[in-house]
């Protein structure tokens, strides 16, 4: 791979990794926070979910200044959020304090989820944009393991009641270097072409080894103007139901899975099972390791088993495994079955769920609408998301087990749901996509 790409790849993924260590570093903090701030299972939720209303905001809003600006430079800012967040966090004087460092931190969340993987693909040659594409969900997952990995390791120092201010902070290390390295990368041949600088997006083009600069750039120009002759077509409309449906429901069954709940509560769920701090905090690392195995494999095989296959699968995979989470809880014993439960359902989530949800979403949709149909989709996922981690700990207030028996049932609706409403798009081209869903 050209070296030039490689670097700017990178450089975008890391975006990723902030995306994932910001969204999951919460878990090892939650029992800390409670205390310090003497919050009730209302005021944790809202603590948790404060982020996701940032995500919100910055998913739906990161295409403006994307557009106007520029992914690159929109990135910045978004990186500039990060460590504000971070530090934020770490020197918060108050729980309000604390709740404005996590909206901004969660502004850069929604932002950086939008235009990361966007700025890849503009950079990336058609041959092997869906690898590096992938590359930010990846990161996402690495994230996600090295924000328990990191409270493992903080909670080892023995830093008393300043611990959490360090788990939330240390954040703000690869927020500088993603701040700094953005520096280093340049604008995407795409947009420049939007802002009429095609000789300058020629010179990025070569830059990151395009077997055919000019031909490439002559499709970007077309395909500018096409979007352009296009930004009219309303979405929704009667003809778009069927997309409209699937997108909606698979960002839905997505969070309804429980899975951010988990991610977000990890530690608590473990407390509650029985397990000392030091303990949930090394389970979680399991956790987090499992979840980046299944989600390089789901990504090896999803062309070949299919996306409707996949959500089968997992549907069943755990639905299964939340029964058994919620039956440990019901017994009160079993704990040490517990881990197994939580580590086989993230397995089942991530070679499903995990893998399927945006590459179906990019599916269903047509050209002329798919970046508004993905606008949906995202927002669907992160509004229910938002939902689920603030209700969490006040159902799981009376009995750990009742929010588990919720989700396996969502996850046998979502089952039948796919089986009898989702379409296969493995093998077909969007245009034949199109047709099948009856789509003039």
């Amino acid at each position: 791979m050209n070296a030039s790409l490689a670097k700017a790849t990178a450089v975008g993924a890391l975006g990723g990794l902030l995306f994932g260590f910001d969204t999951a570093v919460i878990a090892g903090t939650t029992h800390s926070l409670t205390i310090a701030y003497g919050l009730s299972p209302k005021a944790l939720g809202i603590t948790v979910a404060m982020a996701l209303i940032g995500t919100i905001i910055g998913a739906m809003t990161a295409g403006i200044p994307g557009q106007k600006w520029g992914g690159r430079e929109t990135l910045r800012v978004l990186a500039a959020f990060y460590v504000i967040s971070a530090l934020g966090c770490a020197f918060a004087w108050s729980w309000q304090a604390l709740l404005v460092a996590r909206f901004i931190g969660g502004l850069g969340i929604g932002g950086s989820s939008v235009l990361g993987p966007v700025y890849i693909a503009e950079l990336a040659p058609a041959k092997t944009r869906g690898r590096l594409v992938g590359t930010f969900q990846i990161n996402i997952v690495i994230g996600i393991l090295l924000a328990y990995l990191s409270n493992y390791l903080i909670g080892r120092i023995g830093l008393g009641a300043a611990e959490w201010r360090w788990q939330l902070g240390i954040a703000a290390v690869p927020a500088f270097l993603f701040l700094g390295l953005l520096f280093g990368i340049p604008p995407s041949s795409r947009w420049l072409v939007t802002q009429k600088r095609v000789e300058e997006a020629r010179s990025v083009l070569q830059s990151m080894g395009a077997e055919n600069p000019d031909g490439e750039l002559r499709e970007i120009i077309d395909s500018v103007h096409l979007e352009r002759f296009g930004t009219s077509e309303p979405l929704f409309s009667w003809k778009y139901r069927v997309p409209l449906f699937l997108a909606i429901t698979i960002g839905m069954f997505n969070q309804l899975s429980g899975i951010n709940a988990i991610l977000y509560y990890l530690n608590d769920i473990f407390a509650a099972a029985g397990y000392s701090k030091m303990s949930g905090d090394l389970q979680a690392v399991a956790v987090g390791g499992m979840n980046l195995a299944a989600t390089l494999l789901g990504m090896s095989v999803i062309d070949k088993l299919g996306r409707k296959t996949l959500l089968l699968i997992g549907s069943v995979g755990t639905a299964a495994c939340l029964f058994g989470v919620s039956w440990v809880f019901f017994a009160e014993s079993h704990q040490s079955y517990l881990l197994v439960f939580l580590v086989v359902y993230i397995a089942f989530f991530a070679i499903s769920q995990g893998a399927v949800i945006w590459v179906y979403i990019s599916e269903v949709f047509p050209n002329r609408v798919r970046a508004k149909g993905q606008s949906v989709g995202s927002s669907s996922h992160w509004i229910m998301n938002a939902i689920i981690a603030y209700t969490f700990p006040q159902l799981a207030k009376s009995s750990g087990a009742y929010p588990f028996v919720f989700f396996g049932a969502m996850m046998v609706v979502q089952f039948f749901v796919v089986l009898f409403f989702y379409p296969e798009t493995k093998g077909y081209s969007l245009e034949e996509m199109q047709q099948r869903l009856g789509i003039e």
